[in-house]
């Protein structure tokens, strides 16, 4: 993974917030520290335009076989809107979702009907979620809480609480978060039920950048996410990220229309 320092300074904020690798060195961080680095993988990952990429999830489930799925994604992150096509096996393509207006739909062409769906959504019955293939949104759904600063493997790391801000629909009301003290990069989530029952734990090995035109910088991306099951011991999904593409999309491309003709 590789290492470069973040130089961060809060938007709109009255103070400038230490970056994560000079707070390293510092006292127990502020929250505009703390709010300064959210907004910080937020605004890597969000692009000025539109995103598009070939995603590949690997399904692990006890006593199932192995299933991998292929998966196009469709973000335009300036109005919220995200895309889920399936493309293989072939009983699962032309199925997909559809995210607008803060509102999660699943299309399934077997039955030719739209459901409306919610944040916890099991994507195609996987363990990923809606918000493994979304833009970030750290900073403006979560209040976070700073815990310690601690090692992960050979990573120091910036260990936080966050909780959901009243009113926001998440798929986990906590969540714990590691972020790498010298990149910036997350390495580590853990989502949590209200009652403190940890629901799921996720890995981000990898991450990489590609230059945005639009943006006029680089747009990070996770290029392996590992997301263990924690209800249902030794299930698992691996979601590899490739071929992704910045470049503008048809707005067609958002819309129920365009998706069911997908599968004819």
């Amino acid at each position: 993974m590789r290492s470069l320092l973040l130089a961060l300074t809060l938007f709109a904020a009255p103070v400038v917030a230490l970056s994560v690798s000079e707070v390293a060195l510092a006292a127990t961080p502020t929250d505009a520290d703390m709010v300064g680095w959210l907004k910080v993988v937020d605004d890597r990952q969000e692009n000025n335009g539109d995103y598009k990429a070939l995603v590949y999830i690997e399904n692990k489930e006890n006593d199932k076989s192995d299933v991998v799925y292929q998966a196009a994604i469709y973000r335009r992150d300036l109005e919220d809107k995200l895309e889920i096509l399936f493309v293989k096996p072939q009983a699962e393509a032309g199925k997909g979702y559809l995210r607008v207006d803060n509102n999660l739909f699943f299309y399934d062409p077997s039955v030719g009907k739209w459901e409306r769906r919610t944040e916890r959504e099991r994507i195609g019955g996987t363990s990923s979620q809606r918000s493994d293939f979304d833009q970030s949104r750290l900073a403006v759904e979560f209040t976070p809480k700073y815990v310690a600063q601690e090692t992960l493997g050979k990573y120091t790391v910036h260990h936080m609480e966050l909780a959901a801000k009243e009113g926001i629909d998440v798929a986990y009301p906590v969540v714990q978060l590691w972020i790498d003290s010298a990149t910036g990069n997350v390495l580590k989530r853990q989502d949590l039920a209200l009652s403190g029952k940890l629901m799921r734990t996720t890995y981000y090995p990898e991450w990489q950048k590609l230059f945005s035109a639009s943006k006029g910088t680089d747009v990070y991306f996770p290029k392996e996410i590992r997301i263990f099951d924690e209800v249902e011991k030794g299930n698992q999904t691996t979601v590899v990220i490739q071929e992704v593409d910045l470049s503008t999309l048809d707005d067609s491309i958002f819309t129920k229309a365009w998706l069911e003709s997908k599968s004819r």
